[in-house]
């Protein structure tokens, strides 16, 4: 069983659970203006393994499983066994925790606020992914055709900062693009040497 399996497995069990438990929910949200102790910090991490709805953890798992598969392989190959899926779990669990880093200044004096999902992890490794493999086929339900990895993640980004902007519900948006660019980041520090690839398939589109 891959990490990535096992990452959608726990993600979906802990989600249901706070589904059906608003005290574990209250417990493991992300919450900027209680998080007054380094003892409340866990947050940054829990926050990513619940989800406002089932469309929200449908949607996320769904680009995990795509891409996390592709990232799996890909450190294997840079880091072969153990070391390749320590780093595929590094990069999904410290992305998570970074990029919930800008909410917590931004909101620690909103009582209001809360958020919610694995958006961090989620597009950290969906750009991890677009810095190997910009122009691989992703398969969307209602589209007959394969969208290449680097246009789903423009759409992506467009759509977490639409919803951003519109603050219309707990799900952790702002973390998206700052995933993504940590996820573009640490891809960089693995392989450096590829950047310049990646420049090479950006000119040669392949739709």
């Amino acid at each position: 069983m891959t990490v990535t399996i096992i990452l959608i497995i726990f993600t979906g069990i802990i989600t249901y659970l706070a589904f059906t438990n608003t005290t574990l929910l209250n417990k493991l949200i992300m919450y900027p203006y209680g998080m007054t102790t380094p003892g409340e910090y866990y947050r940054l991490l829990t926050s990513g393994f619940i989800h406002a709805d089932w469309n929200h953890l449908i949607f996320n798992m769904f680009t995990l499983y795509f891409f996390g598969v592709n990232c799996e392989m890909i450190l294997q190959e840079i880091q072969p066994g153990a070391g390749g899926l320590g780093l595929f779990a590094l990069l999904y669990i410290s992305a998570i925790i970074i990029s919930s880093l800008p909410a917590l200044f931004k909101h620690k004096n909103d009582s209001y606020y809360r958020s919610l999902g694995a958006s961090g992890g989620v597009s950290a490794i969906l750009f991890f992914s677009i810095y190997y493999m910009p122009w691989s086929k992703i398969m969307i339900f209602f589209i007959p055709i394969g969208i290449p990895a680097i246009v789903y993640a423009i759409l992506y980004s467009l759509y977490s900062y639409y919803m951003s902007k519109k603050g219309m519900d707990n799900i952790g948006h702002d973390a998206h693009l700052g995933g993504g660019i940590y996820g573009f980041l640490f891809a960089f520090l693995v392989d450096p040497t590829h950047g310049q690839m990646l420049l090479e398939q950006l000119r040669h589109p392949q739709f």
